[in-house]
């Protein structure tokens, strides 16, 4: 085994992975650059994260090959970065992949000179040449030819990326947002929606959940049932295919093709997070138990297989096991036929697909193994009709057989976990479980909400009192981003959402003014994704597009205008209408990748209302119109309790429009407040239920 290098003193699971590369690595740090410039060399980047699948097959190939490493170390300083523990970097130089090449993904590879100015840019590349893509040993020479006989090619080359990405930061222009951005955006969606299979667009498939709950939102406001129908087209087709795991639960990262099938095998936190919010909203929404029961078994997945002992949340498990993708998960027609009996091996495979000569084909060049990954074609109850069976018995039958393949399969090697805890996606993931707790009425999931909270607070904070970053080897670090912020603060006002407990609305409110203070963009309005007083970068980036998840922008205006709907603070609404204009006018241009800064806009838009329901702390009474309200579809809607047996209740110090609003008559009185203004008061529940069905629309 090779001598460790740098990464010996890091603590990111994927920077471990390479401390015994001959590659002489380096972390993301000054020593890094100095030694660049004392010794005019450009510095190899090379970012990726340690659930990516095509990340290891670059390390195999190159970053093991003793070849390779001898180029890289003699022609650069090679820095390795984990993109989920370093975003900011990682956001920055994927802008430079994206601009110089047309695309990107991981493994990213960046050459740039010591001053941090890139003039190369790749995804994977093999070691060798291969279908017309440079491989490493053709590569390193070249650029070495270049900047040893050709620099001025490689300044002028980086003086054109850096004019590029600063001009990109200086082309926002400020706009008053429209209502009809919400129809531009429904009418895309409309057009990419997958009729055969759901989805939008082709292979390779993502599960972008905030189309999903930007869709909810539109049908609730417009009453447009094509748009519940590519919810619910949508989330049919994901829980029957092989994007969701039959046996262990939870989904995986997206589908190789379009119908769902086949998956890449790495899970994330924040896919489990975002599709337990979809599966959720799609119940409340429908009432469908199908919805239901799917949330509940991602969040199963993530308290079963995710959940570290401290409290927090990890944040991924590998594609990969045994050096393969998804070994874990595929099954030879033999073995499922060890596993089960005669009668249950004929019905999985009736029911999951199984073929002898295997269904799945490998991602890198298509080839069919004698492997299968398990899916279904139709629902249970279109499977029980065709099987003549009760649906019942199918499902007790299929439960049967999934305890049996599970116990099995647990007996093999289980992929990589990557332990770090992030505080953004555990925001996302506190988000879902308070909700989830609310919503299934299960006490468990907001249990473990509120342990992860604590946590972070508790734990992911700096001296100063400010939000770090990462907490991994019993170690928080790093400074917090935008995202941390508008994630956590999503995470803590559900949390107030589901308990009414005010220490979480004083955190959320307390974190929201640091981010107002260290991230705003006091010229042109907007969140820049690094505080002021951050690491410094060549370029501050601040944008609003989303991808996977939604961005730290989008977020945050959602957050700004529920708080200021919570407490009548009117900084809070001003500081959204700032944010809701910067980003208008690129919106405009592709309003579909910014559908969940589209749905905090349809809350801006309203009608929106906060209810206050004044009662006894945990009477009967109070509980009862609580739960009508919670069970109620009223995504426009907040709802908070001022309890009316203690003289000052904390909650009118964080909302003082609450101050006033007490109980008629000693009953449990409900107002309907729209910002500090709040209409007659009410004890009848179904007087506040009729409000919410005449003004629907």
């Amino acid at each position: 085994m090779a001598i460790p290098n740098r990464l010996i003193n890091e603590t990111s699971p994927y920077l471990l992975q390479h401390v015994h590369n001959p590659v002489d690595w380096h972390p993301w740090d000054d020593a890094a650059f100095d030694e660049a410039k004392e010794a005019d060399k450009p510095i190899f980047l090379s970012i990726g994260y340690s659930t990516c699948h095509w990340c290891h097959v670059m390390a195999h190939e190159s970053f093991e090959n003793d070849e390779v490493a001898r180029l890289m170390n003699d022609t650069f300083v090679n820095i390795k970065v984990d993109r989920e523990e370093r975003p900011d970097i990682d956001k920055l130089y994927m802008t430079v992949c994206q601009v110089m090449t047309g695309s990107g993904g991981w493994p990213l590879t960046i050459i740039m000179t010591p001053d941090r100015v890139p003039f190369f840019a790749a995804t994977y590349l093999p070691r060798e040449q291969r279908f017309g893509r440079m491989g490493m040993v053709e590569l390193i020479p070249r650029i070495a030819g270049l900047w040893k006989d050709r620099r001025h090619d490689v300044d002028r080359a980086a003086d054109r990326i850096l004019v590029a990405l600063r001009n990109m930061e200086n082309e926002t222009g400020r706009a008053e947002p429209e209502k009809t951005i919400l129809d531009a955006a429904y009418r895309q969606l409309d057009r990419l929606y997958d009729e055969s299979a759901g989805g939008f667009g082709s292979s390779p498939k993502f599960p972008t959940a905030q189309h999903l709950l930007f869709l909810l939102r539109y049908w609730k406001r417009t009453g447009a049932d094509r748009a519940l129908a590519m919810v619910e087209g949508t989330l049919k087709a994901m829980r029957r295919g092989g994007i969701y795991d039959h046996l262990g639960l939870g989904f995986h990262r997206y589908s190789v093709d379009s119908h769902w099938r086949v998956p890449h095998f790495e899970k994330m936190l924040y896919d489990q997070a975002m599709l337990a919010m979809a599966y959720l909203e799609a119940f409340h929404a429908t009432g469908k138990g199908d919805y239901a029961a799917t949330a509940g078994e991602i969040i199963d997945y993530v308290l079963t297989d995710l959940t570290s002992p401290v409290g927090g949340f990890y944040a991924a498990e590998d594609a990969d096991s045994e050096g393969k993708e998804g070994t874990f998960y595929l099954w030879t027609d033999e073995e499922i036929g060890t596993v089960l009996d005669p009668e249950e091996a004929a019905l999985c495979r009736t029911v999951y697909n199984i073929d002898a000569r295997g269904n799945f084909a490998d991602e890198r060049d298509g080839q069919k193994t004698a492997e299968n990954i398990l899916y279904m074609t139709e629902s249970r109850s279109e499977t029980a009709r065709r099987l003549s069976l009760p649906e019942e018995e199918l499902a007790t039958k299929m439960e049967a057989i999934r305890r049996k393949l599970r116990a099995a399969r647990s007996g093999r090697i289980r992929p990589h976990r990557d332990d770090k805890i992030l505080t953004d996606w555990n925001g996302m993931m506190i988000a879902a479980l308070a909700r989830a707790s609310v919503i299934l009425d299960n006490r468990s999931y907001l249990e473990a909400a509120e342990g992860a909270a604590r946590f972070i607070l508790h734990t992911l904070q700096d001296g100063r009192g400010r939000l770090l970053h990462r907490y991994g080897a019993e170690t928080a670090g790093i400074d917090a981003l935008l995202d941390d912020y508008a994630f956590l603060v999503w995470g803590l006002t559900e949390l107030f959402q589901a308990t009414f407990e005010t220490e979480y609305l004083e955190a959320a409110l307390r974190l929201t003014d640091d981010m107002i203070t260290h991230f705003r963009d006091r010229k042109r309005g907007g969140f820049y994704f690094t505080a002021q007083d951050a690491d410094s970068l060549i370029v501050r980036q601040k944008d609003a597009a989303e991808g996977a998840i939604p961005s730290g922008n989008s977020v945050a205006l959602f957050n700004l205008i529920r708080l200021g709907l919570l407490t009548g603070n009117s900084t809070y609404m001003e500081q959204a209408t700032l944010l809701g204009s910067a980003f208008y006018e690129e919106i405009r241009k592709a309003p579909v990748a910014y559908t969940h800064f589209l749905s905090a806009l349809d809350l801006a838009f309203g009608p929106s209302y906060t209810i206050v329901v004044a009662g006894k702390e945990g009477s009967k009474e109070s509980r009862e119109m609580l739960r009508t309200i919670e069970g109620t579809y009223l995504p426009h809607t907040l709802l908070t309790f001022r309890p009316t047996d203690t003289a000052a209740p904390a909650v009118t110090g964080l909302a003082p429009f609450t101050k006033e609003l007490t109980g008629l008559e000693g009953k449990t009185t409900a107002y309907i407040c729209d910002g500090q203004s709040c209409r007659l008061p009410a004890t009848d529940i179904a007087e506040i239920m009729h409000f919410f069905d005449d003004s629907a629309g």
